[in-house]
């Protein structure tokens, strides 16, 4: 018996849920990438296989003054992806944490993307 590495146990964690989730063009997928610098989240329809918005917390922290902490980038990233689907005509997704867990960044962008509107 061998030990599974994080990132096979990560892989299997996301096959296991794409296996179950799938974005369309009325409900698009809201996908989730989380690095140790920055988060890059997107709305994908696949049916199309297009992405329809993708928006990066470095964008973001771009245009900010001051410095946030990486729970701020992460609520600000949400908040900016509700309005952006708002302006699309997107008010339902579905959520894929990318085989993250929900906690933290995930969880903040997730929390302000629900109190802004987008519906999971």
């Amino acid at each position: 018996m061998s030990k599974k590495s994080q990132q096979q146990r990560k892989q299997q964690r996301q096959a296991r849920i794409r296996i179950k989730i799938k974005g369309t063009a009325s409900r698009p997928r809201l996908a989730v990438f989380r690095s140790l610098k920055s988060m890059i989240c997107q709305l994908i329809n696949d049916d199309n296989g297009s992405t329809l918005v993708y928006l990066t917390s470095a964008q973001l922290a771009a245009n900010s003054k001051k410095k946030e902490t990486p729970v701020e980038q992460a609520t600000i990233l949400g908040k900016k992806m509700a309005t952006v689907a708002k302006e699309l005509g997107i008010s339902e997704v579905v959520f894929d944490r990318g085989g993250f867990h929900y906690h933290g960044r995930i969880r903040a962008l997730a929390e302000a993307a629900r109190a802004n509107g987008l519906k999971f």
